[in-house]
């Protein structure tokens, strides 16, 4: 992936960020990668025990964790490659299908084939979040690249790219503060949907709406005909993008 040059700044130069609504629609989307990997890895061991009690999941645990860890590790080159916002919107789209996919499982309760499949749902999940995590990360330099140039036009080309650079440093570690509220959030959320219907769908529920407003999200800002970084993927350094974006 593209690393961000080490710039120092002081608090008052980063807190620029906080005026970027890219910023905040990043946030968005990483606590939908991120968070969704942290969080069902804090959820998963006791989600199972509640819905198959007679499954040791503990034993199979560590192996989702692992599958998100090793597909952001793998994925960073087809990100560079093919785009951050472009795999990020189909990454939303597979965690949608990977809900659905649970939902269905979690109906099979009590077939002996129930666990393994909610087993692989989740670590089909996990697997779209670790390339989500990637791909998320990969889209925020470029994106305050076109920023920076769109809001600072009076910058010279070298400051132009340390700016970008420093606010893009920010944001990366701003939104992974915030997506990491996911460890909390998810498990909460499944508590709460136990308590009040008796079982987690209604978390999922509420989870795949979360994704498919995701899916909306970066097909609009990113990567559409238009979207900010729709010229950027797609080779049309050219073509600029919409006023919207």
């Amino acid at each position: 992936m593209n690393d961000i040059a080490s710039a120092k700044a002081s608090f008052a130069e980063q807190a620029v960020i906080f005026q970027r609504r890219h910023n905040w629609i990043m946030c968005w989307l990483y606590t939908g990668t991120f968070g969704s990997f942290i969080g069902f890895s804090a959820a998963f061991p006791l989600l199972s025990k509640i819905l198959f009690p007679d499954v040791n999941a503990l034993k199979y645990a560590f192996l989702g964790p692992l599958v998100g860890a090793l597909a952001r590790a793998m994925s960073g080159k087809a990100c560079d490659r093919i785009g951050g916002g472009r795999i990020t919107f189909w990454v939303f789209v597979a965690m949608s299908f990977g809900v659905i996919s649970v939902l269905y499982a979690i109906g099979m309760k009590g077939d002996p084939m129930g666990f393994t499949m909610f087993f692989v749902s989740f670590l089909f999940l996990f697997a779209a979040a670790g390339v989500g995590n990637a791909s998320t990360f990969q889209m925020i330099p470029a994106i305050m690249r076109k920023e920076v140039a769109r809001l600072e036009p009076g910058l010279s080309p070298a400051d132009r790219v340390k700016q970008s650079d420093k606010e893009a440093a920010a944001i990366i570690g701003f939104t992974s503060a915030i997506a990491a509220y996911g460890a909390f959030f998810i498990p909460k959320s499944f508590g709460t949907s136990i308590a009040a219907t008796g079982g987690p769908q209604l978390a999922f529920y509420g989870f795949l709406a979360f994704y498919l407003s995701c899916i909306a999200i970066t097909w609009w800002f990113y990567t559409r005909r238009g979207g900010l970084l729709y010229d950027i993927e797609h080779g049309d350094t050219n073509r600029p993008a919409a006023a919207t974006a």
